[in-house]
Order: structure tokens, then C-alpha cells, then sequence
């Protein structure tokens, strides 16, 4: 196996095929303050992508209530019972990779979920953990919680997909880092779904082949953001390139969140993957479950999220968050204007910081009708 730098556990690692990172990589950021869990990212993606026979169990995307949600049962649970005690020292992973804890004959530690826990894609919708009693109040950290987690294929650096596949049809595109399967190889070994500890890989059994979300990635090409990113409601994504850490650039959006403020995070790092989907991590839920869904800046990165109003440049570039459904490869803030452009540095989108608030007159007197709303 090749030793390769995963800077999201803060070491080098076992991986069975050489460093070799694509020309740019996409990668979003997700706002868990933010989703309200209508599941219209869900259904924008079903209705684009995975219509069709044999696809009607796959969700590429979905949004689960945690912690008691998952699609499929369990899949998060399983993975982290099998890989055992996760330990950090500091910034840096003690523990085992999927891929260091891999059995004998085995390339990553997995396992393949049965037909029937495919079967309740909204199991644990909105299941608190304790139960609210008469007169109680929410103050802090809740003792009564829970929050949506919206989830897509990470289209990882390090994907444990294309590590499994004996056949070699799964790759990372070198212009973009989107991880795609290449049906015309894959004979349906179904090795990807138990390798990937996201569980974003499908068996379709009508063709035989597996299946994934692609990231949209024909309307990437187009500079626009992926369907399930421009339909949320919440406006809780962005789609955007990411920057190994030393070569960061502020004026890039995703570096800005994830390496220049760190307030956005990855999901499960210790696994060993690198995903580059980030969320900011939600600020009412016990920081034990957070360092280990997110691992451990998660305190700083909830504590930079709270202060964001006093954050000019971080609340500003919040503010562009679902403003255009054209791919935003940099940004800046004048004063109360955000501005983002295009990879040609053409102006894309500009929002205010504060939306202006106008008072109108109560009665109108040119209808001669009262107003019930002034404002």
C-alpha cells in the first residue's frame, strides 16, 4: 500500500494507490443551523437522477434526523463499533483508518447492509433525544435535542469506493475530483457499497451495476451548483473548490470556511477518507456527539459560528449562502456589500448584509385601503 498525506487527521496513512490530487476539488459546506429538514434538496435530486427502475430505494441525497436517524439503518453506528476506540491527540488521529483496520484479505473495514434497512429512509424523523416535560425551557446546550444532517457522496480524496473495487470502475476525476463509476466496467461485486463508510454507493439490481451521485457535475461544467444545492429552501449549501491547507486563499469561499476560519468541518475525518463536504456543526447539541461526528474543533468552530455577527467578513460571506446557482469561486466585502465572481472574476451575485427595512404608510391612500402589513 502507498503512504499518502490525509491532512484531516493530521498524518500520513496506508492507501492502495499513490497522493495523485486532481486539478481542483469540489467540495461544499452545509449549514446544520440552517436546514429545516423539508427534504426538497431530496427530491430534486430523485426527480433528476434516480427515477428510473431499480433506483427507486436510492436517496444519493437525504437528510436524517440525528441521533436517531439513518439511511441506511445504522450506517454510521455499524462502522463505528467496528473500527473501535477513535482517540486524538490534539489536531492528530491515534486511532485506525478504515483502511488500517482492515481484515486480512479485506482492502477497507466495511460492511454491506441488508435489503431491509433501506426500508425507512425517514426512520427517526424528528425523535429528540429525553422528552420535553410540562414547563421546561431550552437555555444552552439542550438536554432535549436533535438536528438534521443532509448528506450527499463527500467525493472524497481518499475514496474507500474506489479503493474496493476489484474492477477498477470507480475513479476521481482529474479535472474536478468528482468521483464517478464507470458502469461500462463495474460488474456489480457490490464491493464499493460495503466499502464506503458513508453508505452513498447503490446496487441497482435491474442493471447489475452500482450507482452514486455524480455532484451534478454536468452543470459543473456549465460554472452552476448542483440541483440539490440550488433548490434548498434553507439556503444551508455552497458548492465551491477547495485548497490543500498550505495553499488556502482567502478569497476563496470553501478555504475561507474551512481552512482560513475552520468554522465548517468534515464528517467522520477519522475514518480516514478526507470527504470534502464540510458542515458547521450545530451549536445546541452536547459536544461529546459532535467530537465524534466532526471531530475535535468542534468547539472552536461552534464558538467562531456564534460570533459570526460580529464577523463582518464571516457573516457576509454566510449571507451568500443559496444567493446564486452559479458556482462562486471567490468573493470579497466592501463595507455592507458582499460580492461573488465567477472563475473569469465576472460579478455574479451581490447581497447587502442587512436587508433594508422600508416603513409604509398605514392607510394607502391612493386605493384608499388600509394596510395590514407596513413594513
Amino acid at each position: 500500500m502507498a503512504r499518502v498525506y490525509n491532512w484531516q487527521i493530521g498524518r500520513e496513512m496506508p492507501y492502495w494507490y499513490p497522493e495523485h490530487r486532481p486539478k481542483r476539488q469540489f467540495a461544499a459546506v452545509f449549514d446544520t443551523n440552517k436546514c429545516i429538514a423539508c427534504q426538497t434538496c431530496t427530491l430534486a435530486c430523485k426527480t433528476t437522477w434516480t427515477s428510473g427502475k431499480g433506483q427507486e430505494y436510492m436517496l444519493w441525497n437525504n437528510v436524517e434526523t440525528k441521533p436517531y436517524g439513518f439511511y441506511p439503518l445504522a450506517w454510521d453506528l455499524n462502522l463505528l463499533e467496528k473500527l473501535g476506540a477513535q482517540n486524538w491527540e490534539g489536531e492528530r488521529y491515534s486511532g485506525r483508518t478504515i483502511f488500517e483496520a482492515a481484515q486480512p484479505g479485506e482492502r477497507v473495514l466495511g460492511w454491506r447492509p441488508e435489503d431491509i434497512d433501506y426500508a425507512n429512509p425517514n426512520v427517526g424523523e424528528d425523535d429528540c433525544v429525553n422528552g420535553v416535560e410540562k414547563g421546561a425551557h431550552f437555555s444552552g446546550v439542550h438536554k432535549s435535542w436533535f438536528f438534521y444532517l443532509a448528506r450527499i457522496c463527500n467525493h472524497c480524496t481518499y475514496p474507500a469506493c474506489l479503493a474496493s473495487c476489484p474492477r477498477g470502475s470507480i475513479y476521481k476525476r482529474p479535472e474536478d475530483g468528482i468521483v464517478l463509476i464507470d458502469q461500462g466496467r463495474c460488474r456489480g461485486y457490490q464491493e464499493c457499497v460495503k466499502g464506503c463508510p458513508y453508505k452513498k454507493t447503490f446496487y441497482n439490481t435491474m442493471t447489475g451495476t452500482s450507482e452514486k451521485c455524480i455532484a451534478c457535475f454536468p452543470k459543473i461544467e456549465l460554472g452552476m451548483q448542483p440541483q440539490c444545492f440550488v433548490n434548498c429552501i434553507g439556503k444551508i449549501r455552497f458548492a465551491g473548490w477547495i485548497s490543500k491547507p498550505e495553499n488556502a486563499r482567502a478569497d476563496n469561499p470553501i478555504d475561507f470556511l474551512v481552512h482560513v476560519k475552520k468554522v465548517a468541518l468534515p464528517l467522520f475525518p477519522q475514518f480516514g477518507l478526507e470527504p470534502n463536504v464540510y458542515y458547521i456543526p450545530p451549536v445546541n447539541v452536547p459536544r461529546e456527539f459532535l467530537l465524534q461526528m466532526f471531530g475535535p474543533n468542534v468547539d472552536a468552530a461552534i464558538e467562531t459560528y456564534q460570533n459570526a455577527p460580529r464577523d463582518k467578513d464571516l457573516s457576509g460571506l454566510l449571507t451568500l449562502f443559496g444567493s446564486t446557482e452559479s458556482m462562486v469561486s471567490k468573493w470579497k466585502r466592501v463595507e455592507e456589500q458582499v460580492m461573488g465572481y465567477d472563475e473569469g472574476g465576472r460579478e455574479i451575485i451581490r447581497v447587502p448584509l442587512r436587508e433594508p427595512t422600508h416603513i409604509r404608510q398605514a392607510f394607502d391612500a391612493a386605493r384608499g385601503v388600509a394596510r395590514t402589513n407596513i413594513s
